[in-house]
């Protein structure tokens, strides 16, 4: 670890936001996105921070950066100290909550909404008792469009079709495992990416979709074709019947891991090849990004989602429950 800057060494509010985004983001290109610098500038800032604090704030970790021990650790007063200095220059900040009716729309697929609906419910309530949250649906409709037109406020989710202007900001990454049922022939077999395509699978596209990134990779690697036998339209739409079929159900981590699997008797793999990460994020129209109201939203969806995922990653595996 680099050693630390001398006790009057200088630094601004705005450097301070650069760490903040630097690790929520856990990127440069994509900390760059969010406020509107270049990938080379945003470098600069993040070379100027491991000067600063003494510390390399992300380091590689596999294909992806992460943040280091001494960057998450500070994550939480950094945002506050950011949080507080906007609060001095925006009086939007002096909004009482407690008085206020809004109704928020949030676009979000089915992982989302089960795994954190209730919880960001309940926080936003206990500042603002009036609030309400309608989940809308993800549909046909570009993200960035329903976001230009105030359909919705906010949007959750991992989309690729987004429009330069729109605001993000990302919340976790996931990766994708097999779900199938208990006892499925393949274990006995072998999981290889020979086995796999022996079997029918289930595709999860609102879309309609048969193909995506597993399939890309059995076809390029290994010359191989998955058979779809089924498209379904949300993660959740099979897993009570998986049971009673062998075929075999892709998901996102962040499901399989919220599953009693035995209790429902399946069980889960991981596929025999690398996959990329899945990231999830939040969006918005940038008409609404120094609004008081919206940021309080944005920074509560945010710190509920972060902390449920360090709550539920750090309880024992619920794939061993009897």
């Amino acid at each position: 670890m680099a050693k630390r800057a001398d006790s009057h060494r200088r630094y601004d509010l705005d450097l301070l936001r650069y760490l903040q985004v630097l690790v929520e983001e856990e990127s440069v290109s994509q900390a760059a996105r969010r406020l509107k610098v270049s990938d080379a500038a945003m470098s600069r800032h993040l070379a100027t921070i491991r000067t600063v604090f003494g510390d390399p704030i992300l380091v590689l970790s596999g294909r992806r950066m992460m943040a280091t021990a001494f960057a998450s650790r500070i994550r939480d007063r950094v945002q506050n100290i950011v949080r507080e200095a906007d609060a001095l220059v925006n009086d939007s900040e002096t909004l009482n909550l407690r008085h206020l009716s809004p109704r928020f729309t949030i676009r979000a697929n089915d992982l989302v909404v089960s795994a954190f609906g209730h919880v960001i419910l309940m926080a936003l309530k206990q500042e603002c008792p009036n609030c309400s949250v309608v989940f809308a649906p993800e549909t046909e409709e570009p993200a960035s469009e329903a976001l230009r037109s105030s359909q919705i406020d906010l949007y959750v989710g991992a989309t690729d079709d987004l429009r330069p202007e729109i605001m993000r900001q990302t919340l976790f990454l996931t990766s994708f495992r097999a779900m199938v049922r208990e006892g499925h022939p393949i274990f006995a077999q072998g999981i290889t990416p020979q086995t796999l395509v022996e079997y029918d699978h289930i595709s999860v596209s609102r879309k309609g979709r048969l193909y995506g990134p597993i399939d890309t990779v059995l076809q390029e690697r290994y010359g191989l074709t998955r058979p779809i036998a089924m498209v379904v339209p949300t993660y959740h739409s099979m897993i009570e019947t998986m049971r009673e079929t062998d075929m075999i159900l892709p998901l996102p981590d962040i499901v399989i891991d919220r599953l009693p699997l035995s209790k429902i008797q399946l069980e889960a793999f991981d596929f025999p090849f690398d996959l990329p990460p899945v990231t999830s994020f939040q969006a918005w129209h940038p008409r609404v990004d120094s609004d008081g109201v919206h940021r309080w939203l944005r920074d509560t969806v945010f710190q509920v989602i972060r902390r449920e995922l360090v709550r539920f990653r750090s309880t024992p595996s619920r794939l061993s429950e009897p």
